[in-house]
């Protein structure tokens, strides 16, 4: 069973026939949140922290970034495109920016490296959903 897709399916303004793949794209960018916010408190652990205060900063920016788009993705009530398009795109540029951060470290450190390929999946993620959108 998928809630999400479920919820989405059931909502009765959806066009789930249009986005029947819409409760992926929400639920991988959710959890890109939380791998983003993972590795910034991981990256608070290590010993040199101080040398990662910009993965740190863009890990956190990243994670409320992602979280505020899937919140926006899943609600279907009177969407705006526009509005979407320009969620999505700052998704995908702050999924870019952190995975090119955290790929700085990922040879010294295993959580920057499965977050930037989180990221990097995310971005893919977005430019796919951002061909669906209406213009």
């Amino acid at each position: 069973m998928n809630t999400l897709r479920d919820m989405l399916a059931a909502h009765p303004e959806s066009d789930f026939s249009r986005n029947n793949n819409l409760h992926n794209t929400v639920e991988a960018i959710a959890s890109c949140a939380r791998v983003c916010t993972s590795c910034a408190d991981a990256c608070l652990a290590e010993p040199m922290v101080a040398d990662l205060a910009r993965c740190i900063r863009l890990n956190l920016d990243c994670a409320d970034i992602c979280h505020a788009t899937s919140q926006v993705l899943t609600r279907q009530t009177a969407t705006d495109p526009a509005l979407w398009r320009e969620l999505i795109n700052a998704c995908r540029t702050a999924c870019q920016v952190c995975a090119e951060e955290c790929e700085r470290h990922a040879d010294m450190h295993e959580h920057c490296r499965i977050c930037a390929e989180h990221c990097r999946e995310c971005v893919q993620v977005c430019d796919t959903l951002l061909q669906t959108v209406a213009a």
